[in-house]
């Protein structure tokens, strides 16, 4: 990908874009949605969705669109910097490809808010470029206005990352490439993703008030609009309760207090929902709680408006005002290009920032850097090659090891998980545990003991990871092994995908003789998190083998459901194992509940820009990531004279005591092993 600058054929572009583009505005996004006259039907302001009619094509048929996964076509697009090219394979790198339109909510948001700005220049990762385009006629002020923030918001001290982002004059109808194809092929209609709008009516009006809306976070009020129409009343700023909004919608203006005590007042006020306008002159918000605030739950709709002259004048002179909500279909707003010059979704933007694009970009990083990883010499043996996971039985294969697989002394399984099409939209809702069993000899210890652990990503197919489970070679004690690979049985169908890698790891220092696990010896597992939760767990005796040089302790632990402290999933729990009554090994789950801890594990791979609340803590897991083995060196910790003397003992802690919740314990899921090594 490179840009060249050519001033003087930037200026004839201008002077060209500027004379057939009309209507090309000069300032800030406009506020309110354009409406065809001739050719479209107004929507019934009834519906909560515009429907697009199907009609017969009058001419010959258009072929599909790209999909994603497919090879991206070079092409060629006029920037206000010079020529963009991108050529597949020319730079080790991703694009991402953002399209601006002033009739959404969500991206005037997104343009206007400063950390989303700061969070694009400051963190955008080095190898990523970013393309903005324009869906509208007034692409030139648009690229100028965007090239405008980002440099303001880079400064002096982030100057560099203003080389990899690219503004384009010229609007996506007049591109003249595959571009506009894919945005219009794929489409957008998600969450914060086509045109949200909010619809007015009123008596002597001839027209419906059509105006760009943005819904609060939906992790904040997670209500949502109903289908019909709501009667508007004015509630002034909405600081305070007004019994004159029961049973409508209020309309309020922003400042003088939070968005929090606004929505609060209101539903105080029995109101159905809440319109808060943006006073003249400043832009749609992001409605948000702030810190304690997110605590308390407010059952009712919100979304922030610019101030309407004909509805506020209606109001002021008593007329009835009713308002409905809609979502009209847009073309997409993002694309992405990998590394390997492959077309990709960019998935779904909870709220309006840039910080979003950064994780779709990191997670390109690590994907490229997988599949150098999987370069490296190893002995592959195929389990799964796109076979579907679902019912009770799941994915199974009966699969012959290679003679000698003892003689390797690393196991990695390579594992994918994708969808039954090639769109996030076929993909499985929720997040569910997907667990892989091996069994090789059934009359044996090791029969149908856990060998690996992975979360599904929440309606997003591009999950791939590398899991290193060396320490449980032992459980492959046989040439031919089943392995049963499955997730709960009302999980919609996942396609999964599994390669066994054997290989010699690379052993460094001075340590000539290498140490290969020899057996393994199951501890303990999970249970409901409650009060009885530690009773379960025994003590247990155990013997060094003699032959044995190292002993690690091997678990693999996660939380999951939520009381009333948000146990297992969103709490911090403390997992210990004491060896002989003195040493304390201690797993602490610190980043479960947090806002981010998720978000902040893309680099590691696990999937961005999920549906739901992807991004925060959880007890061990992520959202779209394998579960990564805790492995503790214990052999200092132990007695290797051969006689029964050691002892390990388990117990799981919320908050340095047992666990005591009043309603809905949650679970812990647990596999935990000694292994010796020799």
């Amino acid at each position: 990908m490179s840009a060249v600058r050519s001033g003087s054929a930037l200026l004839s572009l201008l002077l060209v874009v500027t004379a057939h583009v009309t209507g090309a505005h000069a300032g800030t996004p406009r506020q309110r949605t354009s409406l065809a006259e001739a050719e479209h039907q107004l929507p019934d302001p009834r519906d909560n969705t515009v429907s697009l009619g199907s009609r017969k094509p009058s001419g010959p048929r258009v072929s599909a669109g790209p999909e994603p996964g497919d090879l991206a076509a070079a092409f060629r697009v006029p920037t206000l910097a010079g020529e963009f090219s991108y050529q597949p394979g020319a730079v080790r790198g991703s694009l991402v490809i953002h399209a601006f339109t002033n009739q959404s909510g969500f991206l005037e948001s997104l343009w206007s808010s400063e950390s989303s700005l700061l969070s694009l220049v400051r963190e955008l990762p080095a190898r990523a470029q970013v393309l903005f385009l324009s869906l509208d006629e007034s692409s030139v002020s648009d690229a100028l206005w965007m090239r405008d923030q980002l440099q303001r918001a880079a400064g002096h001290s982030h100057k560099e990352v203003l080389s990899r982002l690219h503004f384009s004059p010229v609007p996506v109808f007049a591109l003249g490439n595959w571009i506009p194809k894919v945005l219009y092929y794929w489409g957008c209609m998600g969450h914060n993703c086509g045109l949200s709008q909010a619809v007015f009516t009123s008596e002597g009006w001839n027209m419906p008030v059509i105006i760009k809306r943005l819904d609060a976070r939906y992790d904040w009020l997670p209500a949502r609009w109903g289908q019909g129409s709501y009667l508007l009343k004015d509630a002034g700023n909405g600081c305070e309760p007004s019994s004159s909004v029961a049973g409508a919608v209020a309309w309020v203006s922003e400042g003088s207090c939070s968005f929090y005590t606004k929505v609060q007042s209101m539903a105080k006020s029995n109101a159905s929902g809440v319109l808060v306008y943006a006073l003249p002159g400043n832009p749609i918000q992001d409605m948000n709680c702030v810190e304690d605030e997110c605590y308390s739950p407010l059952n009712i709709p919100a979304a922030m408006v610019h101030l309407e002259p004909s509805v506020a004048q209606a109001l002021r002179f008593g007329q009835k005002v009713s308002v409905s909500f809609q979502t009209t279909p847009s073309p997409n707003f993002f694309i992405g290009i990998d590394q390997q010059g492959a077309l990709a979704e960019m998935g779904w933007f909870l709220y309006p920032t840039f910080s979003f694009i950064n994780w779709q970009a990191q997670w390109f990083d690590f994907s490229s850097d997988l599949q150098d990883k999987l370069q490296t010499p190893a002995k592959v043996v195929s389990v799964f090659d796109k076979v579907q996971m679902q019912g009770d039985k799941g994915a199974v294969a009966a699969v012959e090891l290679p003679l000698g697989s003892l003689d390797f002394d690393k196991l990695e399984l390579d594992a994918s998980l994708s969808c039954p099409g090639r769109r996030d939209s076929s993909c499985a809702q929720w997040d569910h545990t997907v667990q892989l069993f091996v069994c090789c000899d059934h009359l044996g210890p090791y029969c149908n003991m856990e060998l690996s652990r992975w979360i599904t990503a929440f309606r997003r197919g591009i999950g791939r990871w590398l899991t290193d489970v060396s320490p449980l070679i032992p459980l492959l004690d046989s040439n031919r092994c089943t392995f049963t690979m499955k997730t709960v049985p009302w999980a919609m169908p996942w396609i999964v995908s599994l390669n066994l890698r054997f290989s010699v790891s690379n052993h460094t220092g001075n340590h000539t003789e290498k140490l290969r696990p020899f057996r393994v010896m199951s501890l303990y597992g999970g249970g409901t998190f409650d009060k009885n939760y530690n009773k379960q767990f025994q003590p247990i005796k155990f013997p060094v083998p003699p032959s044995a040089m190292k002993v690690e302790l091997f678990a693999v632990i996660t939380g999951h459901g939520s009381d009333e402290n948000g146990c297992g999933e969103f709490c911090v729990t403390s997992h210990h194992f004491l060896i002989n009554a003195a040493f304390n090994n201690t797993r602490i789950f610190d980043s479960a509940g947090s806002a981010l801890g998720c978000a902040m594990r893309v680099k590691e791979g696990a999937v961005p820009n999920e549906h739901g609340t992807w991004l925060y803590g959880r007890g061990g897991w992520c959202d779209g990531l394998q579960v990564s083995p805790w492995r503790m060196d214990i052999t200092k910790q132990l007695d290797l004279s051969g006689s029964e003397s050691n002892t390990v003992v388990y117990f799981g802690l919320f908050k340095g005591q047992d666990p005591n919740p009043a309603q809905k314990p949650g679970y812990i899921v647990m596999s935990s092993f000694l292994v010796f090594y020799k």
